[in-house]
């Protein structure tokens, strides 16, 4: 495991006093732009933290975490922040917030931000936990961590999150029974969110057991926006899917939105599925059919083991919390007769359209 570089280190680095390196770090008196700039290269460079948990040590304790989230728009993570902030007020902890806007570049950034105000530990979700430079230098360095919502491959980080793969599996097969036989999957930039492709294989997962073999994927942006131009040729197709699983239930209204722009209905023409449980899904019309995941108790079970963490245990496992599928109005068995005129379901006789 490579140490973790000194303030000497720095000092030697940036050609510099260690006294300058540390006015630099703590603000503490006036340093020259042209020391500041070759010390903050330095400690780029060189990989440098300040060592704010030992600090801390060799004071008090701060009694702040900081949080790192995908996003503040998307209600799954306002929910799982209630549940970490009801957890910390119970204790007498405060949190520290900021978010990537799914920006896997700008992680390590927030993260020296929030290390900067001196909070004992962190709840994180990144875009990839299995390849993430930043979780390797806070396993480097020590810092106390826990991930939400990502699940990692094997042990050695501590996570917090649902089954994304039997859950999404579990969607696919609910369709299928149904009676569904083509279905296409709307999903998050899988570079932004490795939920987003686990997920996918769930569902490739649950199709090849099943011995469908359409694969249909649109990867999208995690931005809500129409999503009418990137559905039109799916759907214009004789062959056009059934029924839409989508990686979360934003991207599931937006597409129930899309599909009626394209004249489509929902359920009666496609049946469109989400994930995560939002409150608004069950406003909908038609509510919304999804695998509802335990935001709040995510948040909160994370905060009890980086409590675990901070106080000296050895956390390293994955928590698979349970789940459950919520049948709504959005999915409905096919159209019996599977002919299809301008894109809409025609039954034939008197088959109804359910």
């Amino acid at each position: 495991m490579r140490r973790p570089a000194t303030i000497r280190q720095v000092a030697e680095r940036a050609r510099v006093s260690v006294a300058t390196v540390s006015r630099v770090i703590n603000r503490s008196a006036h340093v020259s732009p042209a020391a500041a700039d070759s010390v903050r290269a330095a400690m780029r460079e060189l990989g440098f933290r300040p060592n704010v948990i030992g600090r801390q040590l060799k004071t008090a304790a701060s009694r702040t975490i900081g949080v790192m989230i995908p996003s503040l728009a998307n209600p799954v993570f306002a929910d799982t922040l209630q549940g970490i902030e009801d957890a910390a007020r119970k204790v007498g902890y405060s949190l520290v917030v900021a978010s990537t806007d799914y920006q896997a570049a700008s992680e390590e950034a927030i993260v020296e931000s929030l290390l900067s105000h001196r909070v004992e530990g962190l709840l994180l979700t990144v875009a990839d936990a299995g390849s993430s430079g930043l979780l390797d230098l806070l396993d480097a360095e020590g810092v106390p961590y826990v991930l939400l919502f990502n699940q990692p491959e094997g042990e050695g980080r501590p996570a917090v999150t649902v089954d994304n793969r039997r859950a999404i599996a579990d969607m696919v097969r609910h369709l299928i029974g149904l009676g569904h036989r083509r279905l296409a999957m709307v999903a998050g930039a899988f570079h932004a969110s490795d939920r987003s492709r686990q997920r996918f294989d769930g569902f490739n997962l649950a199709l090849d057991a099943a011995g469908l073999p359409n694969r249909t994927l649109v990867e999208i942006s995690f931005e809500v926006a129409p999503l009418t131009s990137r559905l039109a040729g799916l759907f214009a197709a004789t062959d056009a899917p059934s029924a839409l699983v989508c990686s979360n239930d934003m991207l599931a209204i937006a597409a129930i939105r899309s599909l009626r722009d394209l004249g489509l209905r929902v359920p009666e023409d496609v049946s469109v599925v989400g994930f995560d449980g939002i409150a608004v899904g069950a406003l909908m019309v038609p509510r919304l059919t999804t695998i509802d995941q335990p935001r709040r108790d995510i948040g909160a079970r994370g905060f009890s083991l980086l409590m675990d963490s901070i106080a000296g245990a050895a956390v390293s496992h994955t928590v698979l919390l349970p789940y459950r599928l919520c049948p709504g109005e959005s999915a409905a068995a096919p159209c019996p007769s599977g002919v299809r005129r301008g894109g809409l379901c025609e039954p034939q006789g008197e088959l109804p359209c359910v």
